[in-house]
Parts: structure tokens; C-alpha cells; sequence
């Protein structure tokens, strides 16, 4: 029985974190999205990505393409997820995404 536990507790300690895409609503793997927050450039609320997962706030997660980008932005998820007012810009992670597709 203690050999059982301790492999559960290994287990556990190697799994990744599992996250939701805000665009297409598909769970995954945290490695496999890329995490966006909300800033505040020249009075303006924008989402930016946060590939490093390291911004201080709340935090949303997205699969790094095209169409679940276009899905988030069509359906209003980053200001939903993020729980933000109006439609905030959304910009920085369109050129992020855009530049990790040409790669």
C-alpha cells in the first residue's frame, strides 16, 4: 500500500497543470497555451500575451493560433475571462500569435 502512495505522489508532482482555451474551449495541457492579461497602456485596458506566465493578476489561457485567437475575439472571451468592461484590445496577442505561426 505505501508503494501505491508514493506513486501517486510522484504522479502528481509531474503532471501539468491543465487549462482551458478561452477560444475554441478545449482543455489542454498548460505548456500548450499561452497565458493573456490585462494592462493598462495610456488609459486603455489591452490584453497581452504572457508566454513566461509570470504577470501579476488574472490571468487567461489560448492556444497559440489563428483560429482560436479569432474565436476568442469573435465570441468577447478576453474581456469575460479576464472580467473586464467593454471590449478591451486585443491586438498584442493577435501580432503574438500571427508571429509564433510564420516561426
Amino acid at each position: 500500500m505505501v508503494r501505491q502512495d508514493a506513486e501517486l505522489a510522484h504522479v502528481r508532482e509531474t503532471a501539468d497543470p491543465i487549462r482551458t482555451c478561452v477560444g475554441c474551449r478545449q482543455r489542454a495541457s498548460k505548456r500548450e497555451l499561452v497565458r493573456v492579461t490585462a494592462v493598462v497602456r495610456h488609459g486603455q485596458t489591452v490584453v497581452e500575451p504572457d508566454p513566461d506566465g509570470t504577470a501579476p493578476g488574472r490571468g487567461a489561457h489560448l492556444h497559440p493560433t489563428i483560429e482560436c485567437y479569432d474565436l476568442a475575439v469573435r465570441r468577447k472571451a478576453f474581456a469575460r475571462a479576464l472580467r473586464l468592461e467593454g471590449g478591451p484590445s486585443s491586438a498584442p496577442v493577435g501580432a503574438y500569435v500571427a508571429g509564433r505561426v510564420t516561426e
